[in-house]
């Protein structure tokens, strides 16, 4: 009986992903197919005249048959298979649980890689393509402690806030997913092709769109109603009040989700949407422990690594008294520091690897 019920299932989404091909065929269309019809199959050798008493409007019923001659719903999960992409239909266990909850969730999902059970626990970070420095060493540092306390970071594979978001994650040695707003075969920034292959090996490409979709200005904002629906909260790092960070906020607002928000400078328009929200109420936030504590995660974050942030000698000792999350170069600790330029650059270098600075560039550290 289970062998029925899973080919019943394999049949069930050749036809929807076949359905997804057409143009207006959504999740409410599906369902009038289902509820009609009883099996996708039927309803895809259906004539025009049963598709109209199904629920289809003329004009998607024309779609409908028009392109249906050049569809094959076999070769279409051919394709798939070829790309390493699996079809997850809203029914199936493997669905994030999260993202059936919202209004509007996709009839299907198309994944590249893998979405585990540890993926409910999962923040979506947002932010301006145009990042400052601040920004992204804002993102890199609470995205990777986020990770090692077990947390997933959803982002959308932009350039700035989210290309750090993601890198964190895997240099952390964390899980990310990354939400597509067109199909898992074109990748959108192209210069983020081998980010989006290292993604797919420790976590997830995501999309509603199936494969060969160009990315479209407004496929972004319906993207951005699935970061927020399979994610815990979204946590806002810098952006403009008209841009995209904005409406995954709103959605997540929508949608019963956490909002958190990184506080920037007062005379930055990228600090214009988080301290917005931050007078709305989100909750304000300046370490991952902010984050965990508000969304009962704060036994998880008790496993924040210690990162050896004692001091091991008296000049790692010294050194960390000069050092913040403002970069400051080599050259200026040793200035400060009064060591020779050998002791600080070999303590600094110690201190690389134990985890408890990083190397900003141009020779300027940070403490993580």
């Amino acid at each position: 009986m289970a062998e029925n019920i899973a080919v019943v299932n394999e049949l069930d989404t050749k036809y929807l992903v076949a359905f997804s091909r057409v143009p207006g065929i959504g999740r409410a269309k599906l369902a009038l197919l289902e509820t009609h019809f009883g099996e996708l199959e039927r309803a895809w050798a259906a004539g025009a005249q049963e598709l109209a008493a199904a629920g289809l409007e003329p004009k998607l019923v024309h779609e409908v048959v028009s392109r249906r001659p050049t569809l094959s719903p076999d070769d279409e999960m051919e394709r798939l298979a070829r790309h390493g992409v699996a079809a997850i239909p809203r029914h199936d266990r493997r669905y994030p649980h999260l993202l059936k909850e919202i209004d509007d969730p996709p009839a299907v999902l198309y994944v590249k890689g893998s979405i585990l059970p540890q993926d409910s626990t999962s923040l979506a970070v947002v932010g301006t393509r145009r990042a400052t420095v601040y920004g992204k060493e804002v993102t890199t540092r609470i995205t990777a402690d986020l990770v090692r306390a077990g947390v997933t970071i959803t982002s959308g594979l932009a350039k700035g806030i989210d290309t750090a978001a993601h890198r964190s994650a895997l240099d952390a040695g964390g899980r990310t997913i990354a939400v597509f707003g067109c199909g898992l075969d074109i990748i959108y920034p192209m210069e983020n092709t081998r980010l989006a292959a290292e993604i797919s090996d420790h976590g997830a490409l995501i999309s509603e769109h199936p494969l060969g979709v160009k990315p479209e200005r407004y496929y972004f904002p319906q993207r951005n109603r699935i970061m927020s629906g399979i994610s815990l909260g979204v946590l806002v790092v810098e952006g403009e009040l008209t841009s995209g960070a904005r409406i995954t906020v709103d959605m997540a607002l929508e949608q019963g989700r956490e909002v958190f928000a990184v506080p920037g400078s007062i005379f930055s328009r990228n600090s214009e949407l988080a301290h917005r929200r931050i007078q709305e109420g989100a909750k304000l936030v300046t370490k991952a422990e902010d984050i965990l504590e508000e969304l009962n995660l704060a036994a998880v974050g008790q496993q924040l690594e210690m990162k050896a942030l004692l001091p091991q000698s008296d000049d790692e000792d010294h050194l960390i008294g000069l050092l913040s999350a403002e970069p400051r170069h080599i050259d200026e600790i040793t200035r400060l520091s009064r060591l020779p330029i050998s002791t600080v650059s070999s303590t600094l270098a110690m201190m690389e690897l134990k985890g408890v600075v990083r190397q900003v560039g141009q020779m300027s550290y940070v403490v993580r």
